[in-house]
C-alpha cells in the first residue's frame, strides 16, 4: 500500500490502525506533521478519548524526542 493511500485510510479511521495514541507516536512511517494529523483526526472521530489523545498531541508538539526517534 502506498504511503499516501495508507495515510488517507488511517485518517478516515485511526482506531482501526492504532490501539492507543502512543502507537501513532511510535509509527516511523510518518513525519511529525502526519502523526499530528492522525491524532487530530482520531480526536475528532472519538472525542471521548481526548484524555488519551491530547497528551500525545502535546508530546508531539513539544519538540521533545518521542519513542519513534
Amino acid at each position: 500500500m502506498a504511503k499516501k493511500k495508507l495515510l488517507e485510510d488511517i485518517l478516515r479511521d485511526p482506531a482501526r490502525f492504532y490501539r492507543v495514541p502512543g502507537d501513532v507516536l511510535r509509527d516511523r512511517r510518518f513525519a511529525d506533521e502526519e502523526r499530528a494529523a492522525i491524532l487530530k483526526a482520531w480526536r475528532q472521530a472519538e472525542p471521548e478519548r481526548a484524555a488519551e489523545i491530547d497528551p500525545a498531541l502535546a508530546d508531539l508538539g513539544s519538540g521533545a524526542p518521542h519513542a519513534a526517534e
